[in-house]
This record gives structure tokens, C-alpha cells and sequence, in this order.
């Protein structure tokens, strides 16, 4: 029982170091990948030139970087604190081995000099003859050999327990070392955060002094992020119209199919009694019975809300898979990216005469890069607004994506497009920095929704 509750506790402990290791292993990967998005964004900053026009943009992708810098000193905490966990436990491990070794080497030591002493055969046989009797001596000579059986075993564990000891003490040596990697990485992070927040006081000093230029380029864009928005209310309106519209009619022309064949029966009865009367048969009146209830007309466009897109059978299947895969969809861009601009309004963290409103999100890539699909769907439009250069609508159902910033288009209204499908190359604006950003929106019938968490 003694040894069953030691084994319990030795497995536990197993399994507790297993759990700790897994997790600082997680937090190693949280972090590679931390540092994979300051790599991209530190070479789109490279990529990105400075201008007078481009100082936002240069701002918000250090802020970004900054942000970036400060998970990965969080995560190199994290993983600090995991390792200590370790070495403490390993420590504990080491302790526990030593005194269980102490006491198998003190009790292998006291039979070791007992067996000294009766070290000559003549002892041993003298030990057996001595018995009162002979099922004593029987049990004597078990004694002996189950004695030497003991001490071969203890001889073998005091081994075993010495090798334990060795490998638990270069693992911990081994943690050691991983820790003091783990403190350097936090120190050379922590110095490139203090050179990215000087880059970034930098940047906001000099966009301070060019507050009205900036105040002027940032009414004019919202009066073009205006402009979009129009356009695409505009083409929601449409299509929802059309959709009604094409319902509409379905709805009439069951309508009509329906009245005909009602019209169809009569004319049969009719036609049954002017039969029956020519022939000279007795005219049996046919009992009219009431007509049943019309079936309701299943309408092959329905709206999931009053006043919404009135949906096919096969566009609400789509809806549904595309909502299914909230959180899930590709970046609609390819090669390296970052969001530069997030959804919905609010004050810039640095500049306090900044404040902007986006109906989606900014997304900075390199030069060439493309705008792709984020799910199946048919374009609906393709159109120029100035400030956006093209722009193209996809339909899911209720649901649409929208893509603008384009310099070509490679589709057109009424085409099919799939997951991940190019769609456009993004404008590249070589007066302001060269930076390549795609506009991108998502809407629900009429409302805007972050494409930020349906992204993956």
C-alpha cells in the first residue's frame, strides 16, 4: 500500500510537470508568431517611404509594431514564469531522489558490514547447523538467500536512483540555461521597444507640426470614404429592389397558374353537363363543393427581415455557410499584410486633433500584392469612386464583401468567384510612400459589421 500511494504521487508529479511544459511549449508558439507580424510590419515599413502624405500611415504601422513588442515581452514574461515553475519542481524532484538514495546507500551499508562480518562460509554454515531444529534451518537458508537477493536489488536501485539523479540535474542545468536565453531575448526586446516608442514620438512631433495639412488630407478622404459609402448603399438598395421585384413576380405568376387551373376545372364541369344533356341522359347535378383553401404560394424569394435581400433557395444556403465561417476567412489579400485601420470610429491614440470613422478595415501589403475573395459569391458591381480607384462587390447571400483600392480588375458584375479567387491587383500610390492598402467592408444587408473578427 506503502508503495502504490508513492507511485500515485510519482505519476502525479508527471503528469503537473507534462501540463507546465505544454504550456510554456504553447506560449513559445504564441510568441514565434508575435514576432513573424513585427517582421512583416517592419518590412512594409521599409517598403513604406517617408513623406509628408504617408506620416499617418508610417505612424500607425510603428503603433502597431509597438503593440506587437509588447505582447512578445508579455509572452517572454509568461514563459519566465513557467520556467521558474519548472525549475522549482525539478528542484523538489532532485531533493526527493537524494534522501530516497541516502537511505537505500545507509540501509545497503548496515547489511554490507553485517555480511562482512559473517563473511566466511563457516559462518554461514555455523548459522544454519545452530538451528533447534531442521524446518528452522530450512527457513535460515531461505533467509540467507533471500538476504543476498535484497542486497543485489538494493545495489542495482542505489545505481538506477544515482543515474535518475544525473539526467534530473542536467535538465534542470538545461531549464537553467533556457531561462537565461529566455532573459536575454526580454532585455533585446525590451531595447527595441524603447528605439520603436522614440520612432514613434518622433513620428507624432512631426505630424503635430503638420496638424492642418493632415486635418485637410483627412477631410478630404472622409468626403471619398463618403462618396464609397454611397455608392455602396446605393447598389444594396438595387439589388434588394431587384430581388423584391423578381419575388413580386414569382408571386404573380403562381397567382395566375393557380387561377387557370381553377378556371380549367369549371369549364370541365361545363363541358360534362352539356355532354350529359345532348345525349339524353339524365342530367345528375354535380354537388359544387366549396373550393379548398389555396396551398400557400412558396415563394422562390424570401427576405430573412422585413425590407432585406429576398433570397434564393441557394443564396440562403450560401448566407448560412458564409456565417458558419465566422472567424474562419481568409485575409483578402495576398503575401504579407497588416490592419493599419480599424472599424468603426474612434480617437487616434497619439494625435488628439485625429479622429476617424471607417466603415471597414485598412489592410497594408506589399507592392503587387492582390485582392482576393474571402468566400464564394457572384460579383454584383464593379465601379470607380475617386480616392478608391475601382471597386468591387461580392454577394453571399445576404451577406457582401466589399474590395476597393484596386488599379485592375480581373472580374465583372454577374461572374462567380471562389474562396481566396484574385479579384483585382491593389493601387500602389508611389506619391505617398508607396503604400499599398486595400479598403475592405462587410455588410449584412444594410449594416456594416467588423470584418476584423470574421477574418482569420
Amino acid at each position: 500500500m506503502r508503495y502504490g500511494w508513492i507511485i500515485v504521487f510519482l505519476v502525479s508529479g508527471l503528469v503537473a510537470f507534462g501540463q507546465n511544459s505544454s504550456k510554456v511549449k504553447q506560449l513559445e508558439n504564441q510568441r514565434k508568431k508575435a514576432l513573424e507580424e513585427i517582421e512583416m510590419t517592419n518590412q512594409l515599413l521599409n517598403e513604406t517611404k517617408k513623406t509628408a502624405r504617408s506620416s499617418l500611415n508610417r505612424l500607425n504601422l510603428i503603433s502597431n509594431q509597438i503593440l506587437s513588442r509588447k505582447k512578445v515581452i508579455s509572452i517572454l514574461n509568461q514563459e519566465i514564469g513557467g520556467i521558474d515553475t519548472q525549475i522549482n519542481k525539478m528542484r523538489r524532484e532532485v531533493n526527493r531522489l537524494e534522501q530516497e538514495l541516502k537511505v537505500k546507500q545507509k540501509n545497503y551499508g548496515k547489511s554490507a558490514k553485517g555480511m562482512y562480518k559473517r563473511r566466511k562460509s563457516q559462518d554461514k554454515l555455523l548459522f544454519i547447523l545452530s538451528a533447534d531444529n531442521f524446518a528452522q534451518s530450512l527457513r535460515r537458508m531461505r533467509y540467507l538467500r533471500e538476504f543476498a537477493d535484497w542486497q543485489k536489488r538494493q545495489a542495482a536501485e542505489i545505481v538506477v536512483k544515482q543515474r535518475e539523479i544525473e539526467e534530473k540535474r542536467s535538465a534542470l542545468e538545461k531549464t537553467r540555461k533556457n531561462k537565461q536565453v529566455l532573459l536575454g531575448s526580454r532585455e533585446n526586446e525590451n531595447q527595441k521597444l524603447q528605439t520603436e516608442e522614440s520612432s514613434q514620438k518622433t513620428e507624432v512631433q512631426q505630424l503635430n507640426k503638420k496638424q492642418r495639412d493632415l486635418q485637410a488630407q483627412l477631410k478630404k478622404k472622409k468626403q471619398q470614404a463618403d462618396a464609397l459609402n454611397q455608392q455602396i448603399e446605393k447598389q444594396i438598395a438595387i439589388e434588394i429592389a431587384r430581388a423584391e421585384e423578381e419575388a413580386r413576380i414569382a408571386r404573380q405568376k403562381a397567382e395566375r397558374e393557380r387561377a387557370e387551373k381553377a378556371r380549367l376545372a369549371r369549364e370541365a364541369r361545363e363541358i360534362r353537363k352539356k355532354q350529359a344533356a345532348a345525349s339524353g341522359k339524365k342530367i345528375v347535378e354535380e354537388k359544387e363543393e366549396p373550393e379548398p383553401e389555396p396551398e400557400p404560394i412558396r415563394a422562390e424569394r424570401v427576405a430573412e427581415v422585413k425590407g432585406g435581400y429576398a433570397m434564393t433557395r441557394e443564396e440562403k444556403k450560401l448566407s448560412d455557410n458564409f456565417a458558419g465561417n465566422k472567424g474562419r476567412l481568409p485575409f483578402p489579400v495576398t503575401g504579407r499584410h497588416t490592419i493599419v485601420g480599424t472599424f468603426g470610429e474612434q480617437q487616434h491614440q497619439d494625435l488628439k486633433y485625429v479622429r476617424t470613422n471607417n466603415s471597414g478595415i485598412d489592410i497594408q501589403t506589399s507592392a503587387g500584392a492582390d485582392a482576393r475573395a474571402v468566400f464564394n459569391g457572384e460579383v454584383t458591381r464593379v465601379f470607380v469612386v475617386p480616392g478608391y480607384n475601382n471597386s468591387v462587390i461580392v454577394r453571399h447571400g445576404n451577406y457582401l464583401t466589399v474590395y476597393s483600392n484596386l488599379s485592375q480588375v480581373y472580374v465583372k458584375a454577374g461572374d462567380r468567384v471562389s474562396t481566396r479567387q484574385s479579384i483585382g491587383k491593389i493601387f500602389t500610390d508611389t506619391e505617398d510612400g508607396n503604400a499599398t492598402i486595400l479598403s475592405f467592408q462587410l455588410w449584412k444587408e444594410k449594416t456594416k459589421l467588423n470584418p476584423a473578427t470574421w477574418l482569420d
